[in-house]
């Protein structure tokens, strides 16, 4: 796989305003077109990444969580897939200024079809309560809805998201915001996000 450098991977022209200090950047079909074979990835992932399945206490119930999971810190072991690198290198070049940082982990999920999933959650883990963060996510694969709520209620986003595209969650999202992927009974393909993160940040 070689990059091709591409311009607007360097502006903000689709980042969106979520008030209390929140933003979103949307980029659709972000990673088409700087890597030869976007579509090839996917199958590469399927067999290069050390896919494990996690379970969790839920009440009084140990269950099994609706996915696939894997993690890895880069600053301590090399990248599990060349392209994983290269992603963090270039969302670096983008990104890491302005954030005061650089993104070191990469959390890869598999979710076979519509009955995997993941609950309402915020990327606060490691992180002081007043402290802003950054999470970059490439979506590869089936198209499933990426969905954002406020922090004690409000209005809901539903951002569709397809293979190639990029959704960055950036200032306060992590602490006022909620985000999901919910379960969904249209038949639908197998899908891989990887999300980029700072130290500390689960």
């Amino acid at each position: 796989m070689s990059l091709a450098v591409q311009g607007s991977l360097f502006d903000h022209s689709e980042r969106r305003s979520l008030g209390a200090g929140a933003w979103i950047d949307v980029r659709a079909g972000w990673l088409n077109g700087w890597l030869d074979d976007d579509k090839t990835l996917f199958d590469e992932l399927l067999t290069a990444i050390p896919w494990r399945a996690e379970r969790r206490q839920m009440y009084e119930r140990v269950l099994d969580v609706p996915r696939l999971v894997s993690f890895h810190d880069l600053t301590t072991t090399a990248a599990p897939h060349p392209a994983i690198a290269r992603l963090r290198v270039r969302l670096n070049d983008i990104y890491a200024g302005e954030l005061g940082e650089p993104f070191t982990s990469a959390g890869l999920c598999l979710y076979r079809d519509g009955n995997d999933s993941v609950a309402w959650h915020g990327d606060t883990v490691g992180r002081s309560s007043t402290e802003d963060t950054m999470v970059a996510i490439v979506s590869l694969g089936a198209r499933r809805v990426f969905a954002m709520r406020p922090r004690g209620g409000g209005r809901s986003l539903r951002l569709p998201q397809a293979h190639g595209d990029l959704l960055v969650m950036g200032g306060s999202a992590q602490r006022t915001w909620e985000h999901a992927v919910p379960k969904t009974a249209r038949p639908t393909g197998p899908r891989i996000s990887i999300q980029f993160r700072v130290r500390d940040v689960r």
